[in-house]
């Protein structure tokens, strides 16, 4: 069959009056239904869905568990191979020539905002401490938790669920989006990234049902990091001097859950309304300023050796072992307190939910990078997207985390870190090592901790919410009505809220696992309908075939 130049209109149908003036009304009301029922059954069946979350969380990770890992090997590979595909790397994201909106710095900042920057606070101290504690190699004998011939192994692991994995994810799915979109002038939308799979087809209800599944997965995934930094903000105001948020245990309570959903949810609003180009940006910058600081300080007052250390040696580990570590699977033998049976769990436990928290988050992340990343090569989006944000979080794990894994070790912090809820830790470090020279620095330090997280928190939250109604409405980029900005913001804080009273972060959890398995079959076709639009666009090209959109049925910016 001779080449055809590529599928560049995809019409779907929006209202044309009304309240849903220009959404799409199949897509935005059934995700609608979806979310509120979720919202609902939360708050006033609590015992109920926390006993049905957990048996079909089991489910999942008894038998997807391997799906999870070996799909996101997939998208490691689709990446690193599409950016050194000749073909593939030098085409451009846009119309042939177009140039980026946004320069490295800002790409950068919102990339990382978006991306990784909440959990970085809550999990750049807890999880290196964690598994400093407790890993594969503790439970097989080779090595002994908590001593120093554990901290190679802390930070291998640590840098397998914050590395190349995650944002593979991300890069998939945005490179994705962008491609279809901006050079096909296909609507920026999740349904699109199916064409060369599914072709027209897309305009009906089969487009309308992925496009639910990532507004869906969306959601759960944003309310998954949020109730992380939920509980880490209400910890972070209590370290301020503002009582009452916290129980004797360390959790938040009923009110500190309200107060920082209130704060939050407020702000991204009202971020959200501004569109962008402005709010979001500029809060994106604010962000990697006060990141900046603050890793600064850990770097150059910190464990600045031991940190590096943990940096060139964990990277190390984490490189050499990746192949392994990407594909391997361990089976549980079905005796509880097994050797077999407790790899099989903290696997569960550690990369088969972190897989499942990037998958959630992908449709998020990767429409919001593919609406700053227009106009740069594929070539420069994936080493961009996938290797600058990964070494970032290397560097926060290595020296914040091994500020803490070193005070714990050689400064005398005798479990005053170690201790702490997961959320604390950062709070109990900087307290421990600034309090002794002068409180007020303790203070200062809180504080300009708490801006940043709530910083990230709003970030996170308003991009959100500008994604959820771009898929909702076909992809148009436009300014959208205040009401239906309000009412996702509204629902992603009642989401996170509900699920925090109903069961904890753990409630989140569940939910989150469950939604990120349809879209992760989203993401494998992605991958599928990316290279074979590629290998076309490259036959194309060879003979003389346009392959982009004429430049007046590009979406308008």
């Amino acid at each position: 069959m001779s080449l055809q130049p590529p599928l560049s209109d995809l019409p779907i149908k929006t209202a044309d009056t009304g309240f849903y003036k220009g959404f799409s009304i199949d897509v935005t009301v059934a995700s609608k239904i979806i979310i509120s029922a979720l919202v609902v059954w939360a708050i006033f069946w609590p015992t109920q869905s926390g006993a049905v979350l957990n048996g079909l969380n089991g489910f999942i990770l008894g038998n997807f568990a391997a799906w999870y890992i070996w799909v996101v090997a997939l998208f490691i590979i689709v990446c690193l191979g599409l950016a050194l595909w000749p073909t593939a790397g030098h085409m451009n994201l846009g119309l042939e020539g177009e140039k980026p909106e946004f320069s490295n710095f800002s790409w950068f900042s919102m990339m990382f905002g978006a991306g990784i920057g909440v959990g970085m606070l809550t999990w750049a101290v807890a999880e290196p401490v964690a598994h400093f504690g407790s890993n594969p190699e503790t439970i097989q004998g080779l090595t002994t938790g908590g001593t120093a011939d554990n901290v190679r192994m802390a930070y291998k692991w640590s840098f397998l669920h914050w590395g190349f994995g995650a944002w593979a994810c991300y890069a998939i799915a945005g490179l994705s989006l962008a491609f279809f979109s901006y050079r096909r002038g296909l609507p920026l939308t999740i349904r699109s990234s199916l064409t060369p799979l599914f072709g027209s087809a897309l305009s009906g209800k089969l487009g309308h049902l992925i496009d639910i599944v990532a507004v869906v997965a969306t959601i759960l995934g944003v309310a998954q990091t949020l109730g992380f930094g939920v509980e880490q903000f209400v910890a972070g105001l209590t370290r301020i001097g503002i009582a009452g948020l916290m129980d004797a245990e360390g959790g938040a309570t009923f009110m500190g859950i309200v107060v920082a959903i209130v704060i939050i949810m407020g702000l991204s609003t009202l971020s959200a309304l501004s569109g962008v180009g402005k709010g979001i940006k500029w809060l994106s910058n604010i962000n990697m300023v006060l990141s900046i600081v603050l890793l600064g300080f850990f770097i150059l007052f910190g464990a600045t050796w031991f940190g590096a250390q943990a940096m060139l040696l964990g990277l190390w580990d984490y490189v050499t072992s990746l192949p392994m570590l990407s594909f391997n699977v361990w089976k549980s033998d079905g005796v509880e307190g097994s050797e077999a049976f407790l790899l099989a769990q903290w696997q569960g436990w550690w990369p088969v939910f972190y897989w499942a928290w990037w998958i959630a988050f992908a449709p998020f992340v990767g429409l919001f990078l593919a609406r700053i990343s227009r106009g740069r090569t594929i070539r420069e989006f994936v080493l961009g997207a996938l290797i600058v944000p990964a070494l970032m979080c290397f560097v926060w794990f290595a020296w914040a985390g091994g500020t803490a894994i070193d005070l714990e070790l050689n400064g005398g912090a005798n479990g005053l870190i170690f201790d702490a809820a997961n959320g604390d830790k950062i709070f109990a470090m900087t307290e421990f090592m600034l309090a002794p020279i002068a409180q007020a620095l303790a203070w200062a330090m809180a504080m300009l901790i708490v801006v940043l997280l709530m910083t990230f928190l709003v970030t996170s939250a308003d991009s959100a919410v500008l994604i959820v109604n771009t898929i909702n409405a076909a992809g148009d980029e436009g300014p959208k009505a205040r009401p239906h900005i309000i009412f996702w913001g509204a629902a992603l804080g009642l989401v996170v809220a509900g699920l925090l009273i109903s069961g904890g972060t753990s409630a989140i959890q569940t939910a989150m696992v469950i939604g990120a398995l349809p879209f992760s079959i989203v993401m494998v076709l992605m991958c599928i309908s990316l290279v074979k639009a590629i290998w076309n666009d490259g036959r194309r090209e060879a003979a003389g075939i346009p392959t982009t959109s004429a430049p007046d049925t590009v979406p308008a910016e």
